[in-house]
């Protein structure tokens, strides 16, 4: 009897095992502040659905992703999460997915071409334009609109690098004492943007203001600015994401400006969207998770998320 009563105890585990559900996801970086923030929304809100999920680094190689991508195909995964590498690069991804009829949501960073108009694909992120537009207004006001600003790109293969940049460069047209010195990549890395950031400084270019595409960059900034010696005071540094290391900066007077990009909101509302997809529900094809600005004024809002 005890053994019929193991065996009908393994049985009922292995049924169990092998209905649960799974969400593949291939993420652009795993050694990002905000896109750690992001998988580990996606891991609490699989978790509490009764989903598993398995996340693959692509190391910022479209033909990684795209290989991650078609092998989770291949498994037959119940759903797929892209945070793309190259957001002009997805539609070779997005027909294995289609082709194997396994939905397929985008998140964070849009693709740039028709995935979107396919069943069963969707993205959740945000107006990336906004958040630029945001963090140069604020830069725009502690100068008193006048002032030299330099731009610090992300990677030149995002749309949000794109987006962010022009929202930036819209606001230089209601600030004629505005103006916009230089722009270069740092490729939305810490490291990058110290080595940048240097070259500025050696090249003896007065700047009054740092836009940077987001919170590593704008850090990098800090960081150079500090080893030559100059005062946060005397360059404002803004930056995008609003990371845990960037309100840090700012609690210590370091950092002037963020933008909050919800990770939460969007890691999570891509797992949702995801199972929605995999149940047969309807859902729209764009889902936007609004940008908040972060300024010291509004700090402690922030600090207790």
């Amino acid at each position: 009897m005890k053994r019929l009563l193991l065996g009908a105890a393994l049985a009922t585990l292995c049924s169990t095992s092998a209905m649960a559900q799974t969400i593949g996801v291939s993420v652009a970086y795993f050694d990002d502040n905000f896109l750690t923030s992001m998988r580990n929304a996606m891991q609490a809100e699989a978790e509490s659905q009764g989903w598993d999920i398995q996340f693959l680094d692509a190391q910022g190689d479209i033909g990684r992703q795209l290989s991650q991508t078609q092998s989770l195909a291949a498994q037959g995964v119940d759903a797929i999460i892209i945070n793309p590498v190259d957001t002009a690069a997805t539609s070779m991804m997005t027909q294995a997915a289609v082709e194997s009829g396994i939905p397929l949501v985008y998140v964070n960073r849009q693709p740039e071409g028709d995935d979107m108009d396919h069943e069963g694909v969707a993205f959740v992120g945000s107006e990336q334009r906004v958040a630029g537009e945001l963090q140069m207004q604020a830069l725009a006001e502690r100068l008193g609109g006048e002032g030299r600003v330099a731009v610090m790109l992300g990677e030149l293969s995002s749309s949000a690098t794109h987006e962010r940049t022009a929202g930036v460069e819209s606001v230089f047209d209601a600030y004629p004492g505005l103006e916009l010195v230089d722009m270069q990549t740092a490729d939305y890395q810490r490291t990058e943007a110290i080595d940048l950031m240097n070259n500025w400084i050696v090249g003896g270019e007065r700047i009054d203001a740092i836009a940077a595409n987001n919170d590593e960059m704008a850090l990098g900034a800090l960081i150079a600015m500090k080893q030559s010696g100059i005062s946060p005071a005397d360059i404002l540094v803004g930056g995008i994401d609003a990371t845990r290391d960037a309100l840090d900066a700012m609690q210590r007077g370091e950092l002037a400006v963020s933008v909050f990009q919800d990770p939460v909101g969007q890691g999570g509302g891509a797992v949702e969207v995801a199972i929605d997809l995999a149940n047969g529900e309807p859902v729209e094809s764009i889902n936007m998770v609004p940008f908040q600005l972060v300024t010291p004024d509004n700090l402690d809002d922030f600090l207790t998320n």
